[in-house]
């Protein structure tokens, strides 16, 4: 998937949300790598793919899309705040258990907090894009899911969210 679009919607989004909220004078990197890690736990709980001992089934496939498409939001606005950007057209099919290929994320994002470099912004991205082919979803669900949650995203701005 060329994620050029995205990347630059992602940065119209977050010139809007810090110009709106006097934030521009601001590093947010420390705020929005938390918030990924919060997505990604939140985006695990509706899976409810660790939850051994919870016979209660995992939510809708749609719930769990718009989840993970909130942490492509932030991976996206994270690359941008560091200059980098993701550019592979390949899209890996995974093997990993989910919850396998959760710690496989975490893994990713702290290693990337650790040393942000484009490598490990790479390793994050394509950590978290083989987390979407395990889930079930295509190049064309993120899409359009990342579409979607965007537009929610400046109306929530617009009401004062």
């Amino acid at each position: 998937m060329d994620w050029t679009s995205l990347f630059t919607m992602q940065k119209q989004l977050d010139t809007y949300i810090e110009e709106n909220n006097n934030l521009t004078d601001r590093d947010l990197f420390e705020d929005k790598y938390l918030a990924l890690l919060v997505e990604l736990g939140e985006l695990a709980n509706e899976t409810r793919c660790f939850k051994f001992w919870s016979t209660k089934p995992r939510n809708s496939k749609d719930v769990i899309l718009e989840e993970y498409v909130d942490g492509i939001h932030f991976i996206l606005s994270l690359g941008l705040d560091k200059g980098y950007r993701y550019e592979s057209s390949v899209l890996t099919i995974g093997t990993n258990s989910e919850t396998d290929q959760f710690t496989k994320v975490y893994e990713a994002c702290v290693q990337f907090k650790k040393e942000s470099t484009q490598i490990n912004y790479n390793n994050v991205f394509e950590n978290y894009l083989t987390l979407g082919s395990i889930l079930g979803f295509s190049e064309e669900d993120v899409r359009d899911a990342y579409l979607k949650k965007n537009e929610v995203n400046y109306d929530r701005q617009q009401q004062g969210y």
